[in-house]
């Protein structure tokens, strides 16, 4: 790769990595902050779940239909940039007028209802810029830098917790806010997503399929249904990896500090702290997951990462400290970090075409935000009949599951191809 070419991925990286950044700073504060909001006004816990469940339903529907209207949006803009310049500063609003509606319940739901609402319609959006600009072979490491700026907002959001909600809650939530404003503003200044190398590729490959009588342009239940109806199984069979893998990693973390409580013998706030040194791994393990996916290839990467995931909860089993599980939780988060950089990419990489990145964001989101609903549900009822002792092993067996799949995709793809081995 030139100087030229390795310096423009370098800034659109950047800069993704910025959008993803903004975004991920509000909601990450959003689901600590806004249940205590609601706590007010009410004592079910059921209700406060539910509702604070909204935006992950919504997501369900909304995200792989706007990544769907995003590829098939023409502007001299591009495709992307449209929604995130109208959707960012709408949502950043939103979220500064939260805490100002909290004295009224049904006003608070109304506005985290729109927020949600808003903030899914370019969720999915600014992720799909990488396969738009960045070849196939370099997006492991661009995703990897997203996903580190993705995890630095739960450290973000803990900060501004510490220090401001208690006598600034206002200026608590404009902080994140005033992040995602910036954010647009420098990628409105310095992104034209028309230039993409995925931008160009739909329009020439849309212009000379324009010809046939019967040409448009693919829908998200197309997209689906072709993904179903192929003969080779492997974007399904992803699309399955990511629902399982993401039901046991959501369950290694929503349901730890239970496990701390009731088979660590700790405090509700010292289990609170199991995974944060688990997140600080994860950062750590994201840039060399996909420099040895690169190199080895993403498949074979994918399913050693995960599987060092599924022997890290086996061990943690064995192992019943609190200081141990601290450890054993760095070494699986650091194995997950290599599905969790890849899969994507991979998704990215079995598009059969450029007009289809976003609506395959969208897919991906859908099958990571389904594994975050039924996982720790699974998980869950595993530990009603196996008892909390056991639940490491619990989650080991849904990564396992996960692993069988991607050995199965292996296996499909013969050796991992071109484009995924890059």
């Amino acid at each position: 790769m030139s100087a030229g070419k390795r310096q423009g991925t370098r800034r659109i990286t950047l800069l993704v990595a910025l959008a993803v950044f903004a975004q991920e700073s509000t909601w990450n504060f959003y689901e600590s902050q806004v249940p205590p909001l609601l706590k007010e006004h009410l004592t079910s816990a059921a209700v406060i779940g539910l509702l604070m469940g909204m935006d992950n339903l919504l997501g369900i529907f909304i995200q792989p239909w706007i990544g769907n209207r995003s590829d098939r949006t023409r502007t001299s803009w591009g495709r992307r940039m449209p929604y995130l310049v109208v959707g960012m500063p709408i949502a950043a609003v939103l979220f500064m007028v939260i805490p100002h509606t909290a004295a009224s319940l049904p006003l608070l739901i109304a506005v985290m209802f729109t927020y949600a609402l808003v903030a899914n319609t370019f969720k999915p959006i600014a992720e799909a810029l990488v396969p738009d600009f960045i070849a196939p072979g370099r997006r492991s490491r661009a995703n990897a830098a997203v996903k580190i700026a993705s995890s630095i907002t739960a450290i973000v959001a803990a900060l501004i917790s510490i220090f401001l909600v208690d006598n600034h809650l206002s200026l608590a939530f404009a902080i994140p806010a005033i992040i995602m404003l910036v954010s647009i503003l420098v990628l409105a200044a310095t992104v034209r997503d028309s230039r993409s190398p995925g931008y160009q590729a739909a329009l020439a490959e849309s212009s000379q399929e324009a010809k046939n009588a019967d040409h448009r342009e693919p829908r998200v239940r197309d997209t689906f249904l072709e993904i179903i109806r192929d003969t080779d199984r492997s974007r399904l069979l992803v699309l399955a990896a990511i629902l399982l893998f993401g039901g046991a990693w959501a369950a290694s973390r929503s349901l730890m500090t239970p496990y701390g409580m009731e088979a660590l013998d700790m405090s509700r706030g010292a289990a609170g702290g199991l995974t944060l040194p688990g997140g600080i791994a994860f950062i750590l393990a994201a840039y060399p997951a996909a420099v040895l996916a690169e190199r080895y290839g993403r498949l074979r990467v994918m399913a050693g990462g995960m599987s060092v995931f599924a022997a890290a909860m086996l061990l943690g089993t064995l192992v019943r400290t609190p200081a141990g599980t601290v450890v054993i939780l760095c070494i699986g988060a650091a194995g997950a970090t290599c599905f969790l950089v890849n899969a994507v990419v991979v998704l990215w990489n079995l598009a059969p075409s450029a007009r289809v990145f976003g609506t395959y964001a969208g897919l991906y989101t859908v099958a990571w935000a389904g594994g975050g609903f039924l996982g720790p549900a699974l998980v869950g009822a595993m530990v009603d009949v196996t008892g909390w002792p056991l639940m490491l092993m619990d989650i080991a067996v849904v990564a396992a599951l996960a692993v069988a799949v991607v050995v199965r995709i292996t296996v499909l793809q013969g050796r991992p191809a071109p484009a995924l081995a890059q």
